[in-house]
């Protein structure tokens, strides 16, 4: 069946079917899901396990490398990284990009983990396999409530999250910031010891007293009754109640009379919230995989609004993350940009193909639009930056096809064809070719999709949208473009003898071809030059990976010396926020700065966008998410906030700046040291600090062990304590309890179950010099002695944290750049030392580079690794159309020369090379391709019409002159709006793409021609 002629001739079916295609194609757009990014799988899961007191060496050795050795038999592990610190073992599970279906995987690990349990030692808390790590809480609501204690707090806090659970959409709501409460005893060692009591003694009387046990039944008649002694405790005043028969003074007192006894929170507390200076909590909303962020965004305000107004004077609500207000302006602009793009592609059409033709080839552009959403919702794909950056992308490109189509029309109309037989003829001869061309442009973006990486999948609905547009926009041009053009086009007839040079513009092109046909190696060498100098000018294009977000948030990040208390680190963030405050806080005189802040202080804030990455808890450590007015005035805060902790804070190692976009990376420049002996390794680590030192635009050099710490071990004499009668673990159990408290039951209120510590009081507990002095219980025996007696004291310095890679010790040297600097440009210099200085290193030692490069080369690497099944399915799919090798060979032969108006394009504009401007090279070469393969088909029709080679390249090249004009003009205009309004992320693609089109029009008209006659050996005359 034609499916042209039928288009035209039953044009009640063609009206009814396209006006279902766009009313289908507006009802889809309300009802795709809109989001931030389109999203990808987090591959990393996180296996946490607890040993109480056990130094980062023997967390190492007898959890961390158990665990790897287990994990390490998963097939589909990438890497593996840990972190061993005191009393805690943190494991990385990275799995291969290549893998999606992550289910499985996580339940083998599951596996594994439980299998390697039963190595651990006793005491072990977990270990926990946490494989939700990816859940991002794209809305953070913040609650602070002057004069409130954390246990009302939390009361608000959980009423809070119980009304977000009920939006539709939500799919986890997490709270952040609570406090754990305690019931602390708080005994004076030297009192219990003069009454000839013990700890023990205590530990089992309280276990003995909070006890449920059933007390049975008694049968009644016919009623069976069951009975419930009491005995836990319901109240603080029973435990201080509680009897102790003390034999010394022959009677008995009271618990109370000996302790204090009180509720309260972990003390020291290890982390905590700070909202604009004061204590909060802080309620984090996930949503569900493929919902709505915007239409969540609607209801969250609802029942935010309500909340507000719920609760009394002195609480208040901050909202401090918030995605749907994000995803709304970013798809507004993007729909902005959209509706610009048109109105540009549009006004192109009409000054170059009048108003009538104009308007209607123009009506392809919503058709194709509204029809791409229809299609795009059919197979699940979301309203995203991603996928309407494809939209514009392809904006320019899916008029080529009515372009072409509509102006083989009318010049067959105007050389006396009637519209019928013109649209046939035209759509007969150019099926195949502009099929040919979309598919071919379409395969230039494959490698995208084929990408095993994670930016790959983040990327991949470029290649959906790009190719569903693009065919959507081929079969329009079949069909709905030859109907207009039959109904609604008149053109007149061409004068006898009128010939298309006879026009400025194509004599002017007339005379040019000329010259370069009789001078083609001349011209040939003057592009190879031309490619050489690209190449070379490449070394000054800066390589970034992902620029920072134009989003209005920035973050500080706060790292103080391993080893750190979280009370210091609390004090030196106070003076941060103080400054914050006080400095760029918005104010009834001040409009453009800081609109609110969240400080997380001892632990990392949550996954807020997918790009960041949590840190595990860690005393030395904070986090500030920063909402500013204006992202524009980010540099300028990051600046002045940079200088004054430099000045007033030196001993804080900061991170200060907008969010980065692309996968998560914690440093620019990373470089991982690895070997098994640490002392050695060391030594290494300071070499690389002093050359990186060297380095100009290097700052803020560290390493992710940090300085090691001072430990005080306790050297048990075990001749002396056996002589007394003491065992190792009494000594352990009596200073855990003198200085940090053992947990000996539990305190039950209503559905809390609240742990009871038995400790030392405080003047004990925070006094170095009485260390000596502290009791030593015998649990069993019931005496004590000072522990001076049995044991001697030494101080000696430790690795505060031990840090593995595939269970090699791995120290991590990392830099920070200042401005102007990119990690391409330093590790350009690092590497060719470092490879110097491995040989010198020996057996065992060996580097890696990380940090933006690493996942810069990964992510690159993924893309190449697509090109050569783009280049056969291109290469096939010309020689099915040419029936050729040459033509096709010839056609790629031009793609390199695409990257001369690239390179020129971004150094004239300042820009970068990212892997977003690979993306826009890598569719170039598409782009050029299809504009060379209409030139070159039209000069096979003339060459069949039986013309001369000459005579046939000649007027082949002046029959495509309006049509490649028109088509990289519209291509061009389309991405205009990209190139001025797309943000840091979307610029240097339009930019690559805009420029590379730009000359790819001169390789077109001019290059094709003259590699044509060259590779046929047709002499010009």
């Amino acid at each position: 069946m034609n499916i042209t002629k039928f288009a035209v001739e039953k044009y009640k079916i063609t009206t009814v079917v396209l006006l279902s295609v766009i009313f289908g194609g507006i009802y889809a757009f309300f009802q795709m899901p809109q989001d931030e990014d389109p999203g990808f799988t987090v591959r990393t899961a996180l296996i946490a396990t607890y040993l109480p007191g056990a130094s980062p060496k023997r967390i190492e050795e007898l959890i961390t490398d158990k665990l790897e050795k287990k994990i390490q038999e998963i097939p589909e592990l990438d890497y593996v990284k840990s972190i061993s610190r005191n009393g805690t073992s943190i494991i990385f599970v990275n799995i291969k990009e290549s893998y999606k279906n992550m289910r499985p995987i996580w339940d083998n690990l599951r596996r594994k983990v439980s299998a390697a349990k039963n190595d651990l030692p006793n005491g072990v808390y977990g270990p926990y396999v946490n494989d939700d790590f990816g859940d991002v809480y794209g809305i953070i609501v913040s609650i602070t409530a002057d004069g409130f204690s954390y246990r009302e707090l939390e009361k608000i806090g959980k009423e809070v999250k119980d009304e977000f659970l009920r939006i539709p959409d939500v799919a986890k709501v997490h709270l952040y910031g609570l406090q754990k409460e305690r019931i602390f005893i708080d005994f004076n060692p030297s009192k219990i010891a003069r009454l000839g009591l013990t700890t023990y003694q205590l530990g089992k009387l309280l276990q003995a007293q909070n006890i449920i046990i059933p007390g049975g039944s008694v049968e009644v008649g016919q009623e069976r009754i069951s009975l419930e002694p009491t005995g836990n405790f319901q109240t603080v005043e029973q435990i201080k109640n509680i009897i102790i028969n003390v034999p010394k003074i022959s009677g008995v007192i009271y618990l109370g009379d000996i302790a204090k006894i009180y509720r309260g929170y972990v003390d020291p507390a290890k982390n905590f919230i700070r909202t604009n200076g004061k204590k909060s909590i802080a309620v984090g909303i996930s949503m569900r995989k493929g919902g709505n962020i915007v239409q969540l965004g609607k209801n969250f305000t609802k029942t935010y609004n309500q909340l507000k107004n719920a609760y009394p004077a002195g609480i208040k609500f901050h909202i401090v993350a918030y995605k749907p207000a994000r995803v709304k302006h970013t798809v507004m602009n993007f729909m902005n940009n959209l509706l610009q793009s048109i109105a540009i592609v549009v006004l192109v059409m009409l000054l170059a193909l009048g108003l009538r033709t104009g308007l209607l080839v123009s009506t392809l552009i919503p058709v194709t639009i509204v029809m791409t959403f229809l299609i795009m919702h059919f197979f699940n794909i979301g309203i995203d930056q991603v996928s309407l950056g494809a939209l514009l992308i392809a904006l320019g490109m899916l008029v080529d096809n009515a372009v072409v189509v509509s102006e083989s029309i009318m010049v067959l109309m105007s050389e006396g064809k009637k519209p019928l037989d013109a649209a046939l003829i035209s759509v007969k001869e150019l099926k195949k070719p502009l099929l040919i061309s979309s598919l071919t442009t379409s395969s230039a973006f494959l490698p995208i999709f084929l990408a095993k990486s994670m930016v790959g999948e983040y990327t991949a609905s470029i290649f959906k949208v790009l190719t569903i547009s693009l065919l959507s926009s081929w079969i329009l041009a079949m069909t709905l473009i030859p109907l207009l053009c039959v109904y609604f086009v008149k053109v007149k007839k061409k004068k006898e003898g009128e010939k298309a040079e006879d026009k400025k513009i194509y004599a002017i092109y007339h005379s040019v071809l000329n010259h370069l046909l009789r001078h083609r190696v001349a011209f040939l060498l003057f592009m190879i030059a031309l490619l050489s100098l690209s190449i070379f000018g490449m070394r000054y294009v800066p390589k970034i990976f992902f620029p920072t977000s134009d989003n209005k948030m920035m973050k500080i990040e706060i790292n103080l010396p391993y080893g750190t208390t979280v009370k210091k680190t609390s004090t030196v963030v106070a003076k941060i926020e103080n400054h914050l405050i006080k400095k760029w806080k918005i104010s009834k005189t001040k409009k453009i700065g800081v609109e609110n802040f969240i400080s997380f202080i001892g632990q990392g804030a949550p996954r807020y966008i997918l790009v960041s990455m949590p840190v595990p808890n860690r005393e030395n450590y904070a986090y500030i998410l920063i909402n500013v007015s204006d992202y524009k005035i980010i540099h300028k805060i990051s600046q002045e906030m940079t200088n004054f902790i430099k000045k007033e804070l030196p001993e804080v190692n900061s991170d200060i700046g907008g969010i980065i976009l692309g996968p998560p990376v914690s440093h620019p420049v990373e470089v991982r040291i690895m070997g098994k002996d640490e002392e050695k390794l060391f030594k290494i680590v300071s070499s690389v600090k002093e050359k990186l030192r060297t380095i100009k635009g290097t700052k803020e050099i560290n390493d992710d062990w940090g300085a090691k710490t001072k430990k005080i071990v306790v050297k048990i004499n075990q001749a002396r304590a056996r002589r007394v009668g003491l065992t190792s673990k009494d000594i352990a159990v009596s200073l855990q309890t003198a200085l940090s408290g053992i947990t000996v039951t539990k305190f039950r209120k209503q559905d809390k179950l609240i742990p009871i510590v038995l400790r030392a009081d405080k003047q004990q507990r925070n006094n170095l010099e009485k260390l000596k002095t502290i009791n030593v219980y015998s649990q069993l025996k019931g005496f004590s002695v000072p522990l001076a007696q049995v044991a001697d004291l030494k101080t000696v310095w430790e690795a505060s944290r031990i840090l593995r890679r595939n269970r090699y010790k791995t120290v991590t040297v990392y830099s920070l750049l200042k401005k102007g600097f990119t990690a391409n440009q330093i590790n350009q210099q690092i590497i060719p030392w470092l490879k110097k200085e491995e040989k010198k290193w020996g057996t065992g030692f060996h580097f890696e580079i990380g940090g933006t490069d690493e996942k810069s080369d990964e992510s690159n690497k993924s893309i190449m690794a697509g090109l050569p099944i783009a280049g056969i399915i291109i290469l096939l799919l010309l020689v099915f159309q040419f029936n050729s090798y040459r033509k096709p060979l010839l056609l790629i032969s031009v793609v390199p020369l695409g990257i001369i108006g690239v390179v020129g394009g971004l150094l004239l504009n300042n820009s970068f090379f990212g892997f977003m401007t690979l993306l826009g090279v890598v569719s170039l070469s598409g782009i050029v391709i299809n504009n060379a393969n209409v030139l070159m088909d039209r000069i096979q029709i003339e060459l069949d019409n039986g013309k001369q080679p000459q005579k046939a390249i000649i007027d082949a090249c002046l029959r495509r002159l309006r049509p490649i004009f028109l088509t990289t003009g519209t291509t061009i205009g389309g991405l205009i709006p990209l190139w001025i309004g797309g943000g840091p992320l979307w610029q240097p693609l339009a930019i690559a793409l805009l420029f590379g089109l730009a000359f790819a029009t001169i390789i077109t008209l001019g290059m094709v021609p003259v590699l044509y006659s060259l590779f046929f050996g047709i002499k010009y005359k």
